[in-house]
């Protein structure tokens, strides 16, 4: 029997949350305001047709961007019929079968990209009055959940999207009130000319930013579906991309179906644009499928891994707005990376720090590094007697402009980070990655309304704002290959006489994976242990980092040859991955015979996806776990 039916506080009058107790086999509802059900292809949003089956919907519960809090046959019913289009279940067999619902448009990530575009397609919409049917797959727990940052945020981007933001509660609040840059050594900070901008800049979580263009899309009518991961792209005959499949759930970690099992559901788009952020797991596929980087002309992509952690300070200590960058200790002068330390809100600061992931020596530790920062004396006096309120890590795209694939392909685009637009000396990715979704989006409904092709959006993006940035900003990343000192001039002879103007592009040296040195002749890292005050244990961290996986799942992260590890990674290189992890996910234990073997931790994964950019030999794959596994950032 039905129970009750929920309007959810969104304005978007197709959002409902349907409350079902179930009692027999099957039941079907329509919305008795809704026009007599016809199966189109595309099915009005005013339609609520479901047909269930209560079998094997248990044990796991799911929370939507609004904040209800529904079990799993409420969610598998509601979130994926609310929409108006027809889905069925006729029971469950040996032989599993998929759900399927088709789109306009399908949007892989609910990052600043992904909501980007799907907002910008409903605007249009709106002007247009054209009714397109757009959604967006999340594998975050909710929106917003795995989504880190340092961030200061320029809203330009922001400014052409939703241009009356800041008459609406946004928590974009903090206007950046100081801004200073430094040289660390050992026991000094050193003040550098500041060549940063951020003037009319905010210092923002971006977690909490993007949890609110959720929303904002939402009240225009897309579909959001937190805690469902795409784990396979779907083709037609002809190799063009029509879709994506998320993944099963239920399945045992020895590949058996449990008696939660769900098969996972086909999401098929006329136009599909994949937005997963850094190292994207199906961006990646898609970009050597086609060939995209060469189609680009681009170099490989190069990476940084950013850690970072939220504090409550003294309130006597704060200065909202007030931002600091470092260069210098504690990263040798061959590593490029610096850290970040900007005032927040409500006494909270966010302080990290970026290692650039073509480091050299296997026995240097990014988590570690992280630990010893917060020890400087210029910072350590800032932290003392506050708390920890949040942990977490991300790989970030350096590569710049030289490293721009061709975003098009056969049924749709990448878009944001998963293509890698960060501008590296402004040290900001977002706006240019909101711009681009927006982009790709205006392509989109040109492509659907009017007929023409998505190679427009490559054309668009080279007529952008982006472009001009990301080639004015080309030299400053592959300057510091030859040390801190040397990318010091060159940048600076960039930034203040050429001006992005030079009549050169310099290259990236050897892709991550392949600048790491052998054990022999790197010098081993003795690290200072923890104390407990400002550097702290990572058992400790993940526990801030509201980390969750279920423990009885198929690996997610996995090994392309078993035997690697032991033959050539421990060997030869003194086991890296069990240090450039900063959730420590790979570790070396004796076994029986007290012999090493590696064994993986999957459970603690931050989804950072450093282990599948910087493992010596490729050898680790990053894939999708179940939906709504992962970290639970609130304020990152």
């Amino acid at each position: 029997m039905f129970r009750k039916i929920i309007s959810s506080p969104s304005k978007s009058k197709s959002r409902k949350i349907i409350s079902i107790s179930l009692h027999s086999t099957n039941y079907c509802y329509h919305d008795p305001s809704a026009p007599p059900f016809s199966p189109s292809k595309h099915i009005s949003p005013r339609q609520k047709w479901f047909q269930i089956t209560p079998t094997s919907f248990k044990g796991f519960n799911r929370s939507f961007s609004s904040g209800y809090q529904l079990n799993s046959t409420q969610f598998r019913v509601s979130n994926l019929n609310r929409i108006g289009f027809s889905v069925s279940r006729r029971g469950f067999s040996s032989e599993t079968v998929r759900d399927c619902i088709n789109y306009d448009v399908v949007i892989i990530g609910g990052g600043p990209a992904g909501l980007s575009a799907a907002i910008r397609l409903k605007q249009l919409c709106r002007e247009n009055d054209v009714d397109l049917s757009v959604c967006v797959v999340e594998k975050g727990a909710e929106v917003g959940a795995h989504i880190l940052s340092g961030n200061v945020f320029e809203p330009r981007a922001l400014n052409e999207l939703i241009p009356q933001w800041r008459e609406e509660e946004t928590p974009i609040s903090v206007s950046v009130s100081s801004d200073k840059f430094m040289l660390l050594t050992e026991k000094y900070a050193i003040p550098l000319p500041n060549p940063f901008d951020n003037k009319g800049n905010y210092v923002i979580s971006l977690s909490q930013f993007v949890r609110w263009l959720g929303q904002k899309a939402e009240e225009l009518g897309v579909e959001v579906y937190p805690g469902f991961a795409a784990k396979e792209i779907l083709f037609d005959e002809n190799e063009n991309v029509i879709g994506i499949a998320t993944n099963d759930m239920g399945i045992g970690k020895d590949g058996s179906k449990k008696d939660t099992f769900q098969p996972g559901v086909e999401l098929k788009g006329r136009i599909n644009l994949f937005a997963e952020g850094c190292r994207g797991a199906l961006s990646e596929k898609l970009i050597k499928k086609y060939n995209l980087r060469e189609k680009g002309h681009g170099q490989h992509q190069t990476y940084a891994l950013g850690i970072k952690e939220v504090w409550e300070i003294d309130a006597k200590k704060h200065k909202p707005g007030a931002v600091v960058h470092t260069l210098g200790w504690p990263l040798d002068h061959k590593t490029y990376g610096g850290s970040f330390l900007y005032h927040m809100q409500d006494n909270q600061v966010s302080i990290g720090l970026v290692c650039a992931l073509n480091y050299h020596n296997p026995y240097f530790s990014p988590y570690d590094e992280f630990q010893k920062l917060k020890g400087h004396p210029a910072i350590r006096p800032l932290l003392e007697n506050g708390t920890v309120v949040q942990y977490g890590a991300r790989t970030l795209n350096e590569g710049g402009f030289q490293s721009i694939p061709y975003p098009v392909f056969p049924g749709g685009a990448v878009v944001g980070c998963a293509a890698g637009f960060l501008n590296v000396p402004k040290i900001k990715g977002t706006h240019t990655a909101m711009k681009s979704g927006m982009l790709a989006a205006e392509s989109a409904f040109e492509v659907l309304n009017k007929g023409s092709n998505m190679k427009n959006y490559w054309e668009s993006l080279k007529k952008s704002w982006i472009w001009e940035e990301l080639y004015q900003a080309r030299n400053y990343r592959p300057a510091f290959e030859h040390g801190l000192f040397t990318g010091l001039a060159i940048s600076g002879l960039e930034h203040y006489l050429l001006k992005g103007r030079a009549p050169y592009t310099l290259k990236h040296g050897k892709p991550d994976h392949e600048a790491t040195h052998e054990a022999s002749v790197s010098s081993p890292i003795e690290y200072p242990k923890p104390d407990g005050i400002v550097s702290f244990d990572v058992p400790t961290s993940l526990y801030r980092s509201n980390t969750n996986h279920n423990h009885d799942q198929p690996p997610h992260l996995r090994l392309r040859d078993p035997q690697i590890p032991q033959i050539v990674n421990l060997p030869k290189y003194g086991a890296p991955e069990s240090r450039y992890c900063p959730a420590r996910v790979y570790e070396y234990v004796a076994d029986d015979k007290g012999e090493l073997k590696l064994q993986i931790n999957a459970q603690n994964c931050l989804h950072c996806k450093a282990c599948d950019i910087k493992d010596p030999k490729q050898n680790i794959e990053w894939t999708v776990p179940e939906g709504g596994g992962g970290p639970g950032y609130s304020v990152m």
